[in-house]
């Protein structure tokens, strides 16, 4: 029998978990080293092992017993497991209450009460706006409109709803970037304007200002506008704001209406953007449309700033839409009557009239009658010989004196000789049949030919 008083060996505590084992396997290892620390045969007095563990069992409750005299269960909170109902870190925000849902919504106004107006947003959710965001018109009770969530109230149970692209009531405590905000230039600082934003100072930038470049911006001196916030830093009282950003946001919501409304032969009105040496670009509502150099004037037009100017309002004609390219073709000239179609009640063939040659080519020259009608003077009609260059014969910009010959209106030509005319001849009034008369034949010669016979010639010999 081994002896009981002799000093066991280090083991692990009973009550410690060795690492890597089960709780099964963690009983087996505690009986083994039960086992070697009383270097006895568990088989031969099996009844010590089960005494020895009985009192390392009781030991132990003693031992949490006395850790945890005086601890009150209700006084300490679980936290629940994760993706229980109780942990809103792991639901989507879409799936929770009222107060985790910010941002842009649509709803219908169900009625104006005292200076707020409620909205209805929608599974059971309402919201309410102050009246003074309303620039125009009240919106009717059923109308839809679009609103931003600013937070949920819990003590009222609503939210608090602003509506899109209005200015809210600026504190420390609501700035953040890209919140809207009304703003009071105050004065002129380096690189900008210092502005007033319901107390608050703020700076703007220069390049923020507009939308192009502004070279003085005294000008926006005691002005008020909105502008989107694009820095906010409560602790070193640094808020930045761009009114830019503002105008290109509503710019590009402009920009879309127009683009559904946008129909060929429409006429728009616009305002020119830029001049470039092929036309102009004219900003029509948020969207730019090109206006080429030969749709300005029915008269030649050498340079864009001869017509119009950069800032000029102008109306012009839809010619062309590109939806997929979102290119627009813009005309000017289409709004005023077309001279052709009373050219043929002005230019009778056979009448001499005065005229300006604007251009030479190679095989002739063009002379303009009036503005928007041109004439061409073919090669073989600048005089009676042999020319050889056309500028031998006509200059750029000189006054030449002509003859009309052919008047087709319906392909906006004429044609033009600098030959005079035979002396006593008169104008021809110019008929619905333009075919030229045949000419009669010839007359047989009453001479008979010089020359061979051929077979005859032989035969008579």
């Amino acid at each position: 029998m081994a002896d009981f008083h002799q000093k066991p060996k280090p083991s692990p505590k009973p009550f410690e978990r060795l690492p890597g084992l089960r709780k099964v396997d963690e009983d087996d290892a505690i009986e083994a080293a039960m086992e070697k620390a009383m270097g006895a045969d568990q088989s031969k007095d099996p009844t010590a092992t089960t005494a020895l563990k009985r009192l390392w069992n009781a030991e132990l409750e003693a031992e949490l017993e006395e850790a945890l005299s005086g601890f009150d269960p209700s006084s300490f909170e679980v936290a629940a497991p994760k993706g229980s109902k109780g942990d809103r870190g792991s639901t989507p925000k879409d799936q929770r209450g009222q107060e985790g849902r910010p941002g842009l919504k649509t709803g219908k106004v169900i009625g104006v009460r005292g200076k707020s107006v409620f909205v209805d947003l929608g599974g059971k959710s309402e919201g309410v706006l102050t009246l003074d965001q309303f620039t125009g018109d009240l919106p009717a009770p059923g109308s839809s409109i679009e609103v931003v969530v600013e937070r949920f109230d819990p003590d009222e149970g609503i939210q608090i709803l602003r509506l899109k692209g209005s200015a809210i009531e600026a504190s420390w405590e609501n700035l953040r970037r890209d919140v809207i905000v009304e703003a009071r230039a105050t004065k002129v600082v380096k690189g900008g304007l210092e502005v007033d934003v319901d107390g608050i100072r703020g700076f703007m930038p220069i390049s923020q200002i507009d939308l192009s470049r502004v070279e003085d911006a005294s000008s926006f001196v005691n002005q008020k506008f909105k502008a989107v916030v694009t820095e906010a830093n409560q602790r070193e009282k640094n808020l930045v704001v761009s009114r830019k950003e503002m105008l290109e946001r509503e710019r590009a919501e402009m920009r879309e209406k127009t683009w559904l409304s946008l129909e060929e032969g429409q006429t728009r009105d616009g305002i020119v953007r830029s001049i470039k040496e092929f036309g102009a670009f004219i900003d029509i509502s948020g969207v730019d449309g090109l206006l080429p150099l030969g749709e300005m004037s029915w008269a030649r037009v050498s340079k864009v700033e001869d017509v119009i100017r950069v800032g000029d309002a102008v109306k012009v004609k839809v010619l062309k839409i590109d939806p997929v390219a979102r290119k627009l073709t813009l005309g000017l000239k289409q709004l005023a009557p077309s001279p052709w179609e009373t050219a043929i009640l002005r230019y009778t063939r056979g009448a001499m009239i005065q005229g300006k040659v604007t251009k030479l080519m190679e095989f002739g020259a063009f002379v303009e009658l009036e503005p928007g009608i041109e004439g061409l003077i073919h090669v073989s009609e600048l005089s009676p010989n042999r020319v050889r260059r056309v500028a031998d014969i006509v200059k750029e910009g000189q006054d030449v004196e002509v003859r009309i010959l052919k008047v087709e209106p319906e392909v906006k030509r004429i044609s033009l000789s600098l030959i005079p005319a035979v002396k006593g001849a008169k104008p021809v009034v110019e008929e619905e049949d333009d075919d030229e008369p045949p000419r009669p034949p010839a007359p047989e010669p009453k001479i008979p030919l010089k020359g061979g016979l051929g077979d005859r010639d032989r035969t008579n010999r």
